[in-house]
């Protein structure tokens, strides 16, 4: 009930702010006064959304102080799930925040394990900070300056709060001129009339040419075969594409592109922030295409700065039909494009404009060949005092993340290598008990104390169906890379699969794995008597875990939230992120798995794991079959079946790789000649044979003994 009426008001929220009715229409723009309250005290009254990037003027006693937004209409504001965080946010004419809160999330971390109190603490951080200066999260209890404490057990989840806080107040601050207008720090106003070759020699315009030859050969070698049009193959050096680039929005070239007038309104179209870049194009291939004709995006060109790309619209989209400037080429086709201030374009960066060859690989597929053509703002456009601009745009949060970690992502490389190494070396490892048992325990250790609990790198089924949405919607590499551990621990795990199958993850690096298995082997120690289910009734529980894992993907084609919590069946959470600190019910379902672990081994990697059988499906996919068998496993023998720890191999022998865990166990029976009877056999017959000759030599010597005694007597 208290979630439900938590939603509810919510809800509201929401739709009191984000979306006006009738009575903000009618110019009633009182909000609720808890919600305002919360991000702006000192405002009584709100104005209607205005302005790109979108937000709210809020009034206090008639007077402007400030304004209010939310984040999901100012950035591409979004978590490691891959899905919208909303935030509502307060600057004030300082550009200082006046106040934070969540409006919605979908982290897994987030919605359950992280109590409303604790995300209310720090939101509260950002309350009086200024957005002139670096704001970046820390794990202490005393923050210094400059610095939020993150939400404990969600370090990575306050990072991206942070950034989407920090760069919508930063967009929505520049936009409205707090931290000066946008392009402040640059000289967009002065003009001088130039030529087309002055342009160009000065650095206002780029350009780059492809001759059909030169276009031919790139092609060729990523394997394709170009589309020329109207060129005949023996003309090698026609122009293929010319393209010129370069920012209008600046008079200096605007004005000269452009004449005054034209400019003039293109200028008036934009919004505060927006910048316009110019392309012209001469030659055989068009840049534009066609398809933009069709579906409203040109597929052939996108703007690249830093890891943002941008792609260009046709309601985004202005032609040019003449060049003003003197000495200008004859262009088969020119246009201005518009960037939106809130897609995070600084004019003041680099950039790029990625131009694509339409041609066909050997198949008659689509392939589209990039050509970059770089484009960098020349420093006679920078003002003396550029320095009192806004602050540079700040380096991706992915990469920041990376950098912190990298002592961590360091050693969980060297243990990976490690773990390789054993896997290569597995037979020689196996062939030696008393090594195999220090390798065994000691990786497990590992596994659970750094990999688990210190560096909370456990793998959950809600990876895989993040993983999934993203391929259904719109993917992005950077939200995966916000964890690198778990990033790179997915990396390997892919790999292994096609090499060993899914028991490298769930026989090695799975931390709650690692907990069951340590655990019960406490259990054997301390004679705790173990419960080996018969193989019938073993292989009937197998398909539950797959139930679970079919009933959770069904669930992500809807509520993401009800989702993440159904996905709590798997108690990685509760036993590894959080150190068994939460509610109790959690607390309880994972101390009860893990003591029906103490008789049954593994018991949740066997029956409900839906991380396990998600990994299992594409198990019989892996390239080799490492695991050793002989002729008489299952026929004369049925020792590795009985000792496997998760009952993997079937009664004839076979072993099961959706249900292997790639322990090793079996394979070391295989190479003990005091267990493995087809070698126990073995040595009885060696020893057999050592013993006849052993006899028989004895036999001799004392034969010659009494040859030699008697000889001597008849001498005599």
């Amino acid at each position: 009930m208290k979630f439900l009426l938590r939603s509810l008001a919510r809800a509201g929220l929401v739709a009191l702010l984000l979306l006006p009715g009738a009575a903000w229409a009618s110019g009633d723009s009182t909000p609720s006064g808890d919600a305002l309250l919360a991000v702006f005290p000192n405002a009584d009254t709100l104005g209607p959304v205005t302005g790109s990037p979108p937000a709210q003027a809020a009034y206090g006693g008639g007077n402007l102080l400030g304004y209010v937004f939310t984040t999901e209409g100012v950035v591409a504001s979004a978590g490691y799930s891959g899905k919208p965080i909303d935030l509502l946010v307060g600057i004030d004419l300082n550009a200082r925040i006046t106040g934070v809160r969540i409006l919605e999330h979908h982290e897994p971390i987030l919605v359950i394990g992280v109590a409303d109190s604790d995300l209310e603490r720090f939101v509260a951080q950002y309350s009086g900070r200024d957005l002139r200066e670096p704001i970046a999260v820390t794990e202490g209890d005393a923050p210094g300056p400059g610095e939020v404490d993150a939400v404990s057990g969600a370090t990575i989840s306050s990072m991206v709060l942070n950034d989407i806080v920090v760069n919508a107040g930063r967009a929505i601050a520049r936009s409205r001129g707090l931290l000066g207008e946008a392009g402040a720090a640059l000289d967009f106003e002065s003009h001088v009339p130039l030529s087309w070759p002055e342009l160009l020699a000065e650095g206002s315009l780029v350009t780059r040419r492809l001759s059909v030859g030169e276009a031919r050969k790139l092609v060729e070698a990523r394997g394709g075969r170009l589309f020329a049009p109207g060129a005949a193959p023996s003309d090698e050096t026609a122009t293929f594409v010319e393209l010129f680039v370069g920012l209008a929005t600046p008079a200096r070239a605007g004005r000269n592109l452009l004449d005054e007038l034209d400019h003039s309104a293109a200028m008036a179209a934009l919004s505060p922030g927006d910048q316009l870049v110019f392309a012209g194009g001469r030659g055989l291939y068009s840049f534009k295409g066609t398809a933009w004709a069709r579906d409203g995006l040109f597929d052939r060109i996108q703007i690249v700065q830093g890891d943002r790309t941008f792609r260009l619209a046709e309601a985004d989209h202005t032609r040019i039909d003449a060049i003003d400037a003197a000495a200008a080429p004859e262009l088969r086709e020119a246009a201005l494009f518009r960037l939106p201030a809130a897609g995070g374009f600084d004019p003041a960066l680099p950039w790029r404009l990625d131009l694509f060859l339409a041609a066909e690989d050997g198949s008659g597929a689509p392939l589209m060949v990039g050509l970059p053509i770089a484009f960098e703002l020349p420093d006679l456009y920078r003002r003396a005092e550029a320095n009192a601009g806004p602050m540079a745009v700040e380096e991706p949060l992915w990469r920041r993340i990376w950098e912190r970690r990298i002592a961590e992502v360091a050693i969980l490389c060297a243990a990976l290598l490690l773990l390789t190494a054993i896997l290569v070396f597995q037979d020689e490892i196996a062939a030696r008990r008393r090594l195999y048992t220090w390798v065994r325990l000691g990786f497990l250790t590992f596994t659970l104390v750094w990999l688990g609990w210190i560096a909370g790198a456990q793998l959950s089924v809600l990876n895989v169906l993040t993983f999934a949405e993203a391929l259904r919607s719109e993917f992005h590499w950077e939200f995966f890379l916000l964890e690198p551990l778990i990033f790179i621990l997915w990396g390997y795990v892919a790999l292994a699969l096609l090499f060993w199958g899914r028991g490298v993850f769930c026989g090695w690096l799975c931390p709650f794995g690692a907990m069951q298995e340590l655990s019960n082997k406490l259990a054997q120690w301390a004679r705790i008597p173990q419960l080996r289910l018969p193989f019938g009734l073993s292989e009937r529980l197998w398909p539950l875990k797959y139930v679970v894992f079919v009933g959770l993907f069904a669930l992500s084609l809807g509520e993401v939230e009800l989702t993440q919590r159904a996905a709590e069946v798997e108690p990685f959470k509760t036993a590894v992120i959080l150190h068994f600190d939460r509610d109790w019910l959690f607390v309880a379902y994972a101390v009860l798995l893990l003591g029906a672990g103490l008789f049954v081994e593994r018991f949740f990697c066997r029956y409900l794991c839906p991380l396990g059988a998600a990994l299992a499906l594409p198990a019989r996919l892996r390239m080799f079959d490492w695991l050793k068998r002989r002729w008489q496993c299952g026929l004369q023998c049925q020792i590795c079946a009985n000792r496997c720890p998760v009952q993997a191999i079937h009664p004839d022998g076979r072993i099961n790789p959706n249900e292997c865990i790639h322990c090793l166990n079996c394979q070391v029976l295989y190479y003990d000649n005091s267990t493995c009877p087809p070698l126990v056999e073995r040595k009885k017959r060696k020893d057999s044979k050592l013993t006849q000759r052993l006899v028989q030599r004895y036999e001799a010597a004392e034969k010659a003994a009494e040859d030699a005694e008697t000889g001597g007597r008849t001498d005599g």
